[in-house]
This record gives C-alpha cells, sequence and structure tokens, in this order.
C-alpha cells in the first residue's frame, strides 16, 4: 500500500495537484471527543501511557476529517522521564522537570538502551494505530530534538528564551554536549522502536531551534538531526524523515541537504513564497498555515488555504499549520480549510 499513501508520495518527491493534509496536535483539546477520552484517562501523562486510550485519540480526527496522515499521541517529554528525569504537569501551566545544572545531574540519568520497559505502552500504541488506522492512512511517529528536549531537562520548564540552556552550554559546555549526545543516542533507540512498531515516517520537532545562532545551531540543531537521521536510514532502509526546526528562517535554507532530511517543516513565520524560493527546491515542504485561522474561520481561511496550496503548487508539499493547533480552534474552521484545499 505504501506507494498509494498521498503522504509517502509527496516525501519521496512527488507533485500533487491536491497535497496531503494533516494538522500537528490534530489529536487534542479543540475536539470535544478528545477532551471526553482524556477525562476518560484522568490526566495528560496517564493518556500517553495507556496505549488504547492514546490510540483512540489518535484515530478522532481520522474519523472525523480523512486526515492523510495520524501522529502517534505522545510528549516530547516522554524520552527524559524514560532516561530517569521527573516529570509533571502543573494545571493551566504545561510540564514540570527535575532539572539538569551539571555532571552530577547527567550522571543519574539512565542510559540509551535502559528506556524500553518504561517506553512499552507507546510502542504499543504505534501496533495498535498500524492495524487500525484506514489503509490509506500514514503513520508517523515522532521525538523531540535533542536541543529542545534538553532545555526542558535543563531549566526544569519551558523558558520563553531558554537562557536556562544556553548558560550551561556557555558554562559547562562539557555537560551540555554529554546531555546533547545522549539524548541523540536515546532518540535513535527510541524513534527506531517505533519503526519497528508500524510507524512508516519519523518527524524530529525542534520546537526552540531558532533560539540557537550562529554556529550553536550547526553544533546542536543540525548535527543531532543529522547524526539521527542517518541512523534512522541506515536501520530502516527508505525510511522517510520530517524535520521541524522551528523559527530557525535562514537556517531552513540548505537544511534538507545538510541533515538528510526528506522534508522540511516550516512554521508560519517565513512566507510561503520564500519557503518555494529558498527550501522547496531541495525537496517536499510541510506548512505553514497560521493556527488563528482554525479559530478565526471565515473568509480568511478560504482565501489563506487556496493561497498556500498555490504558492507550494509546483513541488512536494504536505499541508499543515506552522505550529499545532490550538485548544481554542473551531473544529468546523478545520473542515472548511479541507473543503477549500481538496475543491
Amino acid at each position: 500500500m505504501a506507494e498509494t499513501k498521498k503522504l509517502l508520495r509527496a516525501l519521496s518527491g512527488e507533485t500533487m495537484d491536491v497535497p496531503p493534509v494533516w494538522l500537528m496536535r490534530q489529536a487534542g483539546r479543540y475536539l470535544p471527543e478528545y477532551r471526553a477520552t482524556r477525562a476518560e484517562a484522568g490526566d495528560f501523562l496517564s493518556l500517553c501511557y495507556n496505549s488504547e486510550l492514546a490510540a483512540e485519540v489518535t484515530l478522532q480526527p481520522i474519523r472525523r476529517y480523512g486526515f492523510d496522515a495520524a501522529i502517534l499521541f505522545a510528549d516530547i517529554l516522554l524520552l527524559p522521564q524514560a532516561l530517569g528525569a521527573e516529570l509533571w504537569f502543573e494545571t493551566g501551566e504545561g510540564p514540570r522537570m527535575s532539572t539538569i545544572t551539571g555532571p552530577e545531574g547527567l550522571k543519574a540519568l539512565k542510559g540509551k538502551d535502559d528506556i524500553h520497559d518504561h517506553m512499552a505502552p507507546v510502542y504499543e500504541t504505534c501496533r495498535i494505530l498500524s492495524r487500525e488506522l484506514p489503509k490509506e492512512t500514514t503513520l508517523i511517529g515522532f521525538a523531540g530534538a535533542p536541543w529542545t528536549v534538553a532545555t526542558y531537562m535543563i531549566a526544569g520548564r519551558g523558558t520563553k528564551d531558554q537562557a536556562p540552556a544556553h548558560a550551561l552550554r556557555t558554562e559547562d559546555e562539557a555537560t551540555f554536549a554529554a546531555l546533547i549526545d545522549l539524548l541523540t543516542d536515546a532518540t535513535i533507540e527510541y524513534l527506531s522502536k517505533q519503526v519497528e512498531a508500524g510507524c512508516e515516517v519519523v518527524k524530529i520537532f525542534d520546537s526552540w531551534a531558532g533560539s540557537l545562532k550562529g554556529e550553536a545551531f550547526d553544533k546542536y540543531a543540525m548535527e543531532p538531526a543529522k547524526r539521527i537521521i542517518a541512523e534512522m536510514k541506515a536501520r530502516h532502509p527508505g525510511l522517510p524523515c520530517i524535520a521541524f526546526p522551528r523559527e530557525a528562517g535562514d537556517k531552513c535554507i540548505g537544511f534538507a541537504r545538510a541533515t538528510g532530511a526528506d522534508c522540511v517543516a516550516l512554521d508560519n513565520s517565513v512566507s510561503a513564497e520564500w519557503a518555494v524560493e529558498n527550501v522547496q527546491k531541495d525537496g517536499c515542504v510541510q506548512g505553514n498555515m497560521d493556527p488563528k485561522l482554525m479559530v478565526t474561520g471565515g473568509q480568511a481561511l478560504i482565501d489563506e488555504t487556496r493561497r498556500i496550496k498555490e504558492a507550494f503548487s509546483k513541488g512536494p508539499h504536505i499541508f499543515n499549520l506552522g505550529h499545532g493547533i490550538t485548544p481554542d480552534a473551531d473544529p468546523e474552521n478545520v473542515t472548511v480549510m479541507l473543503e477549500a484545499l481538496r475543491a
């Protein structure tokens, strides 16, 4: 079936009249059925680790909208938890973690091969989805990029400027580099198990890539992505890989060539026209509608959908948002977008 799946065709370089479409965070709080299932699970982490319920919320947007891809329901911070970091969620404030501020914290973590018992429910979710998804729907696995995951492990929470991680990077680069290496190695093992369990594509989310500048970007965003993708393709020949160096701007130019990624996902800080000139020439791109339009809707949503579709129409493109769909989005606006895209 692989060659008939629209998402895989786009990732192989095919240009289509109607691009494949899925949305980041398409399984989320904007959907009433998701909210009901999350309430059944009890809390967010319990939902992530309940294979049956995690598969259910992954399937919900596929049933409702017929997206061309489903993305495994999990969280980028499950990996550091599997490595031994403490993780919890504060209501209304997001994730909290134990912090790594020096070599002692690093030494307390487990090794890259010691994560799989903890991650077993996630792999089981992949197996369920591999069986349950419609035959035309691609299953995407994912992980956070080492830099982005490290920022949470160092600060103990999300920060606006990733200052704690930048401080450790400059003040104790040995510890920082060792953490990046561990996360890179563990991410390879984690993604590889997802593929063995049925994922057909993997995506690397570097949500805070844009805060790395110059050589730091090359060393801590580009190089880990290159290592992960090279090893994934060595272990799983033909596996497509999507990279999302969010808000990297000009650093997206040549990113696919430098890392081996089959597709570069774009945030909405760059225009489609710029991306066509600078990024799509190297292969498939994904994105990049402003998620706010899923809240406001109306003719502006229809016009922007058509504009982005037309802008990217001369090359391989996966239609998506520039970031995740937000909890205040109107589910009906997703239908409006899909009708405009597929018309």
